[in-house]
C-alpha cells in the first residue's frame, strides 16, 4: 500500500524535475525553455532513407530534453505529455506552415504505432499520449487539429537498439499498414502530419508514410518529433543545444 500511495503521490507532486531532478517540480523554467519549440527547425538524417516526408523538430535530443522523453516514454512520468505534446505542437506547425495550407484546414496527427508488447510493457502509448496533448495545443491555438491512430504493425519486428540506418529500414520495411476500416478518419481535404517522439535514422517514419501512400488514404504533409539529433538540423543551427547545467 505504501508504494501505491508513493506511486499516486507522484502524478500530484512530482519527485522532480523530468529533466534536471530540481525537487517538486515537473519542469524547471530551465528545461521547460527546452522543451518550449523556440529551437524547433526542419532535420535530415543521413542517410535519408526514401520515401522520407518533410520532418520538423522542436528539440535536439540531448540534455534535458532526452531525459524528459526517456522519463515519459520509459518511466510512465505520464504528466510530462502535457509540456512534451506542446513542443511537438510547435513542430506540427513548422511542417504546416511549410507548405501551402488553406484558411481553416484541420491537421490530422498520425502516430507511428508502438509495438503492443511495448505498451503492454509501459502500461502506455507514448506517441499517441503525446499526439493528443499536441492536438489539444494546437486546437486552443485555434488550429483545427486531430488524432488519428490509423497505423499497425502488421508483422513483428526486431528491437531497433544497436541496428544501424540499412539495418532498420531492412527490420521495418513492410511492417505498417492502415487499421481495416479507418480510411474515412482521413478525408483528402487534411492535412496528414505523422507524429512521433524521437527520429534517428528517420526508417520508422518512412515506413509509416509507405504504409499511408500503400493504403490511398491521402498525402502526408510532413511529419513532426520532439526530439532528433543535434546534427541532423538542417544548417546544424548550435542553438538547437539544450543542455542545462543548472537550476538555480
Amino acid at each position: 500500500m505504501r508504494g501505491w500511495w508513493q506511486e499516486l503521490a507522484g502524478l500530484v507532486l512530482p519527485a522532480g524535475c523530468g529533466g534536471c531532478g530540481a525537487a517538486r517540480v515537473l519542469l524547471c523554467p530551465g528545461c521547460a525553455r527546452a522543451l518550449s519549440g523556440a529551437a524547433a527547425g526542419r532535420v535530415r538524417p543521413s542517410p535519408r532513407p526514401a520515401g522520407l516526408p518533410v520532418v520538423y523538430a522542436a528539440a535536439a535530443y540531448e540534455g534535458a530534453v532526452r531525459e524528459v522523453v526517456l522519463a515519459h516514454k520509459e518511466r510512465g512520468a505520464l504528466p510530462l505529455a502535457g509540456p512534451l505534446g506542446a513542443a511537438l505542437a510547435a513542430a506540427v506547425s513548422g511542417v504546416a506552415g511549410a507548405g501551402a495550407a488553406s484558411a481553416g484546414e484541420e491537421l490530422v496527427l498520425v502516430p507511428v504505432p508502438s509495438a503492443r508488447r511495448q505498451v503492454r510493457a509501459r502500461g502506455h502509448d507514448p506517441a499517441r499520449r503525446t499526439a493528443l496533448a499536441a492536438a489539444a495545443r494546437l486546437r486552443r491555438a485555434g488550429v483545427p487539429a486531430r488524432v488519428a491512430s490509423v497505423l499497425r504493425q502488421v508483422r513483428p519486428v526486431a528491437d531497433q537498439a544497436g541496428l544501424g540506418a540499412r539495418e532498420r529500414r531492412e527490420n521495418l520495411t513492410g511492417a505498417l499498414g492502415v487499421r481495416g476500416g479507418c480510411g474515412g478518419l482521413l478525408p483528402a481535404t487534411a492535412r496528414i502530419v505523422l507524429v512521433d517522439d524521437l527520429i534517428t535514422t528517420g526508417a520508422t517514419l518512412a515506413e509509416a508514410a509507405r504504409a499511408l501512400r500503400a493504403a490511398s488514404v491521402g498525402a502526408v504533409a510532413g511529419a513532426a518529433v520532439v526530439a532528433a539529433p543535434a546534427g541532423s538540423f538542417v544548417g546544424n543551427r548550435s542553438t538547437t543545444r539544450t543542455e542545462q547545467r543548472s537550476c538555480e
